[in-house]
């Protein structure tokens, strides 16, 4: 027997206690409104029924005697009618719905002198911690309470709608008695022609889709005295949280529901565009006949030209870049009375929720954005350099591909060497050190229809580049290159102590000095010591550790340039 029940015998026992002493004045109930609502439309009166969570415990310890919360299950009652003790009879009193009150009760308003069952010991202080989650009453009725609404609602339904949902549906005990989420199947039905219990016909009048409502119905509105099967007793009320997931009638056009659109939409898909999206294709039970995501591919085409059926081409237009939308196609304009074998049926409604990865015209240039440029911007990037370079390269839709943070160093690349994408090539160049920009690469510019490890086919690649480091370069084929003329006679300059000889030393001592003064380059990327150290064997005809006049007009004479073989 619940301790809150016990009150009738407590009062036959009270009355058998003879008391010997000269009591002081009776304390009353103690009740701290810690967190009231902002909103109350209804507070508790004598004999509402009300559904609430409670943990009780002594006032001298805080020890934890019994609570709702343990038991996993809100605690109903009748207030009012002796079925509570006084102490809570009065406490709850007043109280609003979602509110959370400290109720301090003293023994001679709940258990007395006596205590109970071995659990409440004599002249006990109980202290109950309550929030009230619900309160009805005989002459209530169909209560409606809009848990979240759609910002954007076009329609709502109303009686001859057929209308699809989810739902939830308890005892006022908190007993389930049906689910469709259990059935992984929504509810469909048309409103307005006595399928449902009068409640539920009430209250889904008015609905968006995608709003959720609970909806609690009384027992004359549900099933009355006669209840429903085992699940459902007589005089129950019903409580329903429900998801309404569409709603079409037979009149409707194509509908479509914008789910979700990012920020800073520049662009939206016309005529012509190649498309990239997923989708998630259901009929209007909710059943599903495909799923782009399921094959792990999305679904590519062009807009307006007859490749997909007529109210998705029509749907796919002015549409940005990572958009989500539901799209409520009727018969006549997807698969007809046909159908299509055993994948569609004849004369379905389909329903697509698609999200779109990203779009290209194949007339798309590589669009190149500055997002910031030094003031001494002077020296820029072009064929041959050796640039380091940091950069992000993530699909349109934000999901991250490649990353140069992912590595201890940024990435290098020589500048017309066929090393990267020539979308990236091209961003990359005419840039300066410390200059950033955002460079959208279409996927004729980039991987192409075949795409490449990790980057899918048609893909266009979003780049994020800073270029940190620029060496000018030399053509492909040198080591070395004079940047102006150089001197002239040549061996005079080289052999700079005038002994007619230069060893390694002085050869490399005459090389750095002509970088140094900015008259002639070294190739980038690879150890000056290493280079020079080739050149000089280049010139040493006959590596005896020297260059010599002769050796270096013979060398001449073979080749006009200095090339990565040669001086």
């Amino acid at each position: 027997m619940d301790l809150m029940t016990l009150t009738v015998l407590f009062c036959l026992h009270v009355t058998l206690v003879t008391v010997n002493c000269n009591p002081g004045p009776l304390e009353d109930v103690v009740i701290d409104r810690y967190d009231i609502p902002k909103i109350c439309p209804r507070e508790v009166q004598t004999e509402d029924f009300i559904r609430y969570h409670f943990n009780g415990t002594f006032s001298a310890d805080g020890k934890k005697f019994d609570s709702s919360h343990d038991r996993g299950k809100a605690f109903i009652s009748q207030v009012g009618l002796g079925r509570l003790i006084t102490g809570m009879d009065r406490g709850l009193l007043s109280m609003c719905v979602n509110e959370r009150r400290r109720i301090k009760i003293p023994p001679h308003l709940a258990y007395g002198s006596i205590g109970t069952g071995g659990v409440i010991p004599p002249d006990a202080v109980l202290v109950y911690d309550v929030l009230l989650l619900d309160i009805w009453n005989t002459q209530d009725t169909v209560q409606i309470r809009t848990l979240s609404k759609p910002a954007s609602c076009n329609r709502t339904t109303v009686a001859s709608d057929f209308v699809r949902y989810h739902y939830n549906g308890t005892l006022l005990s908190g007993a389930a008695f049906g689910s469709s989420h259990s059935k992984n199947s929504t509810y469909d039905t048309y409103l307005g022609q006595g399928d449902l219990i009068k409640g539920m016909e009430e209250g889904l009048l008015g609905m968006c889709v995608g709003e959720r409502r609970i909806i609690i119905v009384p027992p004359f509105l549900a099933y009355g005295e006669t209840g429903q099967g085992t699940q459902v007793p007589p005089q129950a009320t019903l409580v329903f949280q429900v998801l309404l997931v569409d709603v079409f009638n037979p009149k409707d056009d194509l509908i479509v529901e914008v789910k979700e659109v990012p920020e800073g939409c520049s662009r939206r898909t016309v005529t012509g565009d190649y498309i990239r999206y997923h989708y998630n294709g259901t009929f209007q039970d909710g059943t599903a006949f495909d799923s782009s995501y399921k094959r792990n591919s999305t679904y590519n085409t062009y807009i307006g030209k007859g490749y997909v059926i007529q109210g998705m081409d029509k749907a796919l237009h002015g549409l940005c870049i990572g958009e989500k939308r539901k799209i409520t196609i009727p018969p006549h304009m997807a698969y007809g009375q046909e159908g299509v074998g055993d994948l569609i049926p004849s004369s379905a409604v389909l329903v697509f929720n698609i999200h779109v990865i990203d779009f290209h015209n194949p007339e798309d240039p590589v669009d190149i954005k500055s997002t910031y440029k030094p003031e001494d911007c002077k020296v820029t990037s072009e064929a041959d350099d050796l640039i380091q370079y940091r950069y992000n390269c993530s699909m349109m839709d934000g999901t991250l591909l490649y990353s140069s943070d992912h590595y201890e160093s940024p990435s290098i690349t020589t500048l017309g060497a066929n090393k990267v994408i020539l979308g990236l090539e091209k961003g990359l160049s005419g840039m300066c050190v410390g200059e950033r920009r955002e460079v959208v690469v279409p996927p004729h510019w980039g991987h192409g229809e075949n795409g490449a490890g990790g980057v899918p086919r048609s893909a266009v690649l979003f780049f994020e580049l800073e270029l940190v480091e620029l060496q000018k370069g030399v053509p492909e084929g040198y080591m070395f290159v004079w940047l102006g003329d150089g001197p002239d006679p040549l061996f005079p300059a080289m052999d700079l102590n005038g002994d007619k000889e230069v060893p390694l030393e002085e050869f490399s001592a005459f090389i750095m000095l002509q970088v140094k003064e900015g008259k002639g380059r070294l190739l980038p990327g690879f150890d000056a010591d290493s280079i020079i150290k080739d050149m000089f064997n280049n010139q040493d005809r006959n590596e005896d550790g020297k260059i010599v006049e002769y050796e270096l007009k013979l060398k001449v004479d073979e080749s006009e340039q200095v090339k990565r073989d040669e001086l």
